[in-house]
């Protein structure tokens, strides 16, 4: 079991199993709240670009969904006529120094695979680097007219007008602890500080942490799509592959059993490969047999540009949000950063 898998199960198992890291979890939540505080008080500046700036983040490590939700809101601004800026750190990228443009026909090990995955669903700029104020100000020059930060919620630098924070509805907060005792970042109060929270439902029982007082709330439901294939762009129903022999699931995203679990809901059958989150797929040392029929998540397809297999898919990820709950969203991400227009339309 690789150590991200063994540290999933720490922090979502019970409490006492993660007593011999309480001390270390002490010092790293002293650590948070220095930084928070340095920043309250303006030792440490917070950095403005001359566009609104949307935070899409979480406060635990591990997927919840936040890449899907940062998606669905750009393509929402876009829909209403917004150049929208996609800015994110280019995990799983090589790329390092200074901010770099993504288009979609860049390598994933270059730029890492979420950063190709919003270039290649049509986001007017994508620009990866490290430092986001700096980002974001490339991203402005290249025409955007608001930056929407893919992760960042704890990248304090870059003063932002509205947050967004994702958590998994079914996961919630894990055992509470922060880091390295449990998989929080920042304190579960920081909920009560963002603007809105989006609770991520992938099946399963929702289990939300708390009520969170303040901040808009509404659930964001994820379910599997058509399967597209990777060579040819053939769309094919899931239930298209039910009883299919030798069936293989890949997923190297934060959760992958949430991606399994959603292919088992439509009746498949298959062997399951659960990879650590960015890792990338190489031709050389597949994790399945290159003949096999294999389904993945996007952001493994954009990963294996060049070669890819007519039997390999990538299975669609439909985000669903209600009809009132996405108009309250979209109105408060207006309102916050003073974009006007029409009147909502959602897509």
């Amino acid at each position: 079991m690789s150590l991200d898998a063994r540290l999933q199960r720490l922090w979502y198992g019970p409490a006492w199993r993660s007593l011999p890291l309480w001390p270390f979890a002490v010092v790293f939540r002293v650590a948070v709240a220095v930084r928070a505080s340095l920043y309250r008080s303006g030792v440490l500046r917070r950095l403005h670009v001359d566009v609104p700036v949307v935070v899409v983040g979480n406060i635990t490590v591990g997927g919840t969904g936040k890449t899907p939700v940062a998606a669905w809101l750009s393509r929402q601004l876009t829909l209403r006529g917004r150049r929208v800026g996609v800015v994110l750190r280019g995990y799983g990228g090589s790329h390092r120094g200074a901010p770099r443009i993504v288009t979609d026909g860049d390598d994933a090990a270059l730029v890492g695979d979420e950063a190709l995955l919003h270039a290649r669903r049509g986001a007017h700029v994508v620009v990866i680097g490290a430092d986001r104020v700096a980002a974001a100000r490339l991203a402005h020059q290249h025409g955007a007219e608001v930056v929407v930060c893919d992760d960042g919620l704890q990248h304090a630098r870059l003063a932002r007008d509205l947050e967004v924070a994702v958590v998994d509805a079914c996961r919630g907060l894990g055992n509470g602890w922060m880091l390295p005792a449990g998989p929080l970042r920042e304190p579960r109060s920081r909920l009560e500080k963002v603007h809105a929270v989006v609770f991520t439902q992938r099946g399963g029982p929702a289990r939300p942490p708390q009520t969170v007082r303040g901040p808009l709330s509404l659930t964001a439901r994820f379910g599997p799509g058509d399967a597209v294939n990777l060579v040819t762009g053939e769309r094919r129903p899931l239930d298209r592959f039910a009883g299919a022999s030798d069936l293989h699931a890949v997923a190297g995203i934060g959760h992958p059993e949430a991606f399994f679990a959603g292919l088992r809901g439509a009746g498949l059958e298959f062997t399951e490969h659960a990879l650590p989150d960015h890792a990338p797929l190489d031709p050389a040392r597949l994790p399945f047999p290159a003949r096999a029929t294999v389904l993945m998540t996007e952001k493994d397809a954009v990963k294996c540009t060049g070669f890819g297999q007519p039997q390999w898919w990538w299975v669609e990820l439909d985000v669903s949000l209600d009809r009132d709950d996405a108009s309250r969203l979209l109105a408060t991400v207006l309102e916050r950063t003073g974009l006007t227009g029409a009147g909502v339309t959602l897509g």
